[in-house]
């Protein structure tokens, strides 16, 4: 049990790799707050890891919203005592080429990864620095982190910029045995990756096999898809590991996609 009564923090996780993480820390003991813009999907997943054994919550957050964030991050103090770890996880993904990209979608693809990962880091540090216990915050990157892919701009230039963003928050925490870190995962076959297939397949004039393939896959070193567990794995690393030894570190799990 390697996170016992940890109070965890996971945004997106009514579904896809946010769901995953939070089951598998709850399966390490970790008290787990679903935190999820829709709040219905969120509380039918704590509701499940209730019935299961575990320890649960969920909360309505829109990331980009510093008021929600910040309530919601109070409730679970409320109820919970404190935070001791943060998966900044929430995410969507549109395309367009560059030229075509629409400002406000390229705004509001920057608010939900970027400013939701600085605004639920800012909520959090307070408590983690309280407790005298430290903590983990965990940034979910990509491989487009280190990589480009075309009619990605806003997501691969966020990507990016977590990576700054880690740096910066395990600098000013480490004093604090506040540690951060980000995983990078390749294509996972998420409700946003499967999304992706269809559209891809329209703008490259390609078919969706050719998508999954000769993009998506074509520089894995198998051809296989990175899977929800392949990441949970690396969350439950990073927030169970306990010394600043491993702080301010990006980790690629992407079958040999991007190799560092």
């Amino acid at each position: 049990m390697k996170l016992q009564q940890k109070v965890c923090i996971v945004t997106g996780a009514a579904s896809g790799i946010g769901k995953e993480i939070a089951l598998t820390y709850a399966r390490e003991g970790g008290r787990v707050v679903i935190a999820d813009i829709n709040l219905q999907p969120a509380q039918a997943v704590a509701d499940a890891i209730t019935a299961s054994g575990g320890t649960a919550m969920a909360v309505a957050m829109d990331v980009t919203s510093e008021s929600e964030v910040d309530a919601a991050v109070a409730k679970v103090v409320a109820a919970y005592g404190g935070v001791d770890v943060l998966v900044s996880n929430a995410g969507v993904q549109i395309v367009y080429p560059v030229e075509e990209f629409p400002f406000a979608e390229w705004k509001k693809m920057l608010a939900i990864h970027l400013d939701g990962a600085f605004l639920t880091t800012k909520a959090c540090l307070p408590h983690m620095k309280a407790s005298g216990r430290g903590g983990s915050i965990i940034y979910m990157g990509s491989v487009h982190s280190k990589e480009a892919s075309m009619l990605k701009a806003p997501y691969v230039t966020a990507k990016h910029g977590l990576i700054g963003l880690c740096k910066t928050v395990a600098k000013e925490g480490g004093q604090h045995g506040i540690r951060a870190n980000v995983i990078c995962p390749g294509f996972v076959r998420t409700p946003l990756v499967e999304k992706q297939i269809p559209e891809q397949a329209q703008a490259l004039g390609i078919s969706e096999a050719d998508v999954i393939s000769k993009v998506m896959l074509k520089e894995t070193v198998d051809g296989e898809f990175t899977t929800l567990q392949d990441v949970a794995e690396v969350a439950l690393l990073f927030a169970g590991f306990e010394s600043n030894a491993l702080t301010g570190q990006s980790l690629v799990v992407s079958h040999g996609w991007f190799m560092q």
